[in-house]
């Protein structure tokens, strides 16, 4: 390198040789020219440390580091290059990602802007399956700013990606600032240290880093093979234990520089760790066995208990039932009441003890988990029909005749609050936007619970011309006196997904979702040639009023 590189991008790989040169360009390819590229290879077993060769070949400002062993993680590689690194600002770009390409330009021209030991900007998520664009917490972003000190803005600890920032390399070395070696989630120490020990940063409202993402859980049955990176670890009990001891040594860190138990700043890490990192892996309870689950919890209530309490009060009632569910050892219940976490549904039963109601099947013995189960305010019995907590289950999922498929359902009132008699309902399924109903019954099976089958002809539905592609889940509604209540339909987890003819050359796939809730999914795909070719970019407008010309020609 002929000229002094004003800026280190430090390029972490491990067995990652296709995509190493997407990213490595996107470096190379940055506005502001004198960077330094340091690819960090975890002792790769693939083509990687050929592909790095090549790639330093061909330019000068490429430097390749590999260990001598595999670290199973981003902080070795990170830290040993960050040791060999030249230039006065540091990057950090992980492999499968890119960086836009006036990141550093962007980046280093915040550092001019105000006197600050890092800059950090906005960060684009696109979607590996679908190609989607968003941008990852965005309020965050919304505008530009100088924060002097974590108390100003604790919620930044919401954020804590190394990889959108730009550090001067002398504020990293005089705290010794580096990632914690042999622990996965060392962004999340990392950042909260970096954001503590700075004097100030500055934040930019433009995007500077691509974040590319499989938005499959590990345990989805339709998930490709290769989707389980370390952003996608969640069925391993190591991982729990790595994200509790990230909070425990993040909980230290915060205490020791002034934010003790009971202050404000850790009040928000408690409630960061609740709604994000605890709620990551509730979100997957349902699809876990009891053991599992056991594991789980043997992890994280114990820590659950050094928690502020106005941290837990924070939490929505879903998430609140989880938590005290997983106190009182009732993992069936807790991974029940885990499928409700997405759309608000309620639990099948309740239990009422001196005026208070409780959510399961048991008075809560501890006083925390009374807190967390109480579902007295809602007023379940009483509320208007709109806000009740109902909860639908389908028993069987079957083909049907034709092109039907038949369920039979099962609704859960846990209030009491539904007349004991036949109720009228319906089901709806909206395939682009055009609704097709079913009417249905539902019979009374025992206190607080309906029973009714309905069956679907999805030969009947209704489509648009150029056709449809997409996931759709059905929704059952039930009315009284003018009042609806609308609620999803929770499938059978483990039932086999099968496909049917629909409408004008469709195949539909009967499935249970494969995260989240895990509702009734119908995954349409037009079979025709012009469904096939107008159907993906089909929309409102010019492109739409073609292709219903083209059919009607």
């Amino acid at each position: 390198m002929t000229t002094l590189p004003t800026v280190t991008v430090i390029v972490v790989v491990h067995d990652d040789a296709a995509r190493l040169p997407r990213a490595v360009a996107s470096v190379r390819n940055q506005t502001h020219r004198a960077v330094e590229i340091v690819i960090s290879d975890d002792h790769s077993t693939d083509d990687t440390p050929k592909v790095a060769a090549d790639l330093a070949d061909r330019d000068r400002r490429i430097r390749v580091l590999r260990l001598e062993r595999n670290s199973g993680g981003c902080s070795v590689p990170r830290n040993r290059a960050l040791d060999i690194a030249r230039a006065p600002y540091v990057m950090f770009l992980d492999s499968d990602d890119e960086l836009p390409p006036k990141a550093v330009e962007l980046l280093l021209a915040a550092h001019a802007e105000d006197d600050v030991d890092f800059t950090m900007g906005a960060v684009e998520r696109v979607r590996t399956d679908t190609g989607a664009h968003g941008l990852w917490m965005p309020s965050l972003f919304d505008r530009r700013r100088t924060v002097r000190g974590l108390a100003d803005e604790p919620r930044l600890l919401f954020e804590p990606l190394a990889t959108n920032k730009m550090y001067r390399k002398e504020f990293l070395d005089r705290h010794a600032l580096r990632f914690p070696e042999g622990l996965h989630y060392e962004d999340q120490l990392f950042s909260a240290q970096a954001y503590t020990l700075a004097h100030a940063f500055r934040i930019i409202t433009e995007p500077v880093y691509r974040w590319y993402f499989a938005p499959y859980a590990p345990h989805a049955p339709h998930a490709p093979a290769d989707v389980a990176t370390l952003s996608t670890r969640r069925h391993l009990i190591a991982d729990v234990r790595d994200r509790v001891e990230i909070a425990r040594r993040i909980d230290t860190f915060l205490a020791v520089h002034g934010a003790p138990p009971g202050s404000a700043l850790r009040e928000e890490k408690d409630y960061r760790f609740l709604a994000h990192d605890l709620r990551l892996y509730a979100g997957d309870l349902p699809y876990r066995d009891t053991a599992w689950v056991e594991g789980y919890a043997a992890e994280v209530v114990p820590y659950m208990a050094g928690l502020a309490p106005a941290a837990f009060e924070r939490l929505g009632r879903v998430e609140r039932a989880v938590v005290g569910l997983l106190r009182e050892g009732r993992y069936g219940e807790a991974r029940h009441a885990a499928r409700g976490l997405a759309h608000g549904i309620g639990p099948r039963r309740v239990t009422v003890e001196d005026g208070r109601t409780y959510w399961g099947d048991a008075v809560p013995s501890s006083e925390a988990a009374r807190r967390d189960l109480d579902l007295t305010e809602p007023d379940l019995s009483g509320c208007p029909l709109a806000a009740a907590w109902f909860r639908h289950e389908i028993l069987r999922v079957t083909p049907g005749p034709g092109a039907a498929v038949d369920l039979a359902v099962r609704t859960y009132d846990p209030g009491l609050r539904l007349p004991l008699a036949p109720l009228p309902a319906r089901v709806h399924l909206t395939p682009a936007g055009r609704r097709t109903t079913v009417p249905l019954r539902l019979d009374p099976a025992g206190r607080g619970v309906f029973e009714g089958t309905v069956r679907l002809d999805l030969a009947a539905v209704s489509l648009p011309v150029y056709g449809f592609r997409g996931v759709r889940h059905p929704v059952l509604e039930l009315t009284e006196e003018g009042t609806a209540h609308t609620g999803v339909l929770l499938a059978p987890l483990d039932f086999a997904p099968f496909s049917l003819p629909g409408p004008a050359r469709h195949r539909v796939t009967v499935e249970p979702e494969a995260r989240d809730a895990g509702r009734l999914q119908l995954h349409w795909d037009a079979q025709g040639p012009v469904g096939r070719l107008l159907g993906p970019v089909a929309q409102r407008g010019p492109v739409r009023r073609a292709a219903r010309a083209l059919i009607r020609g």
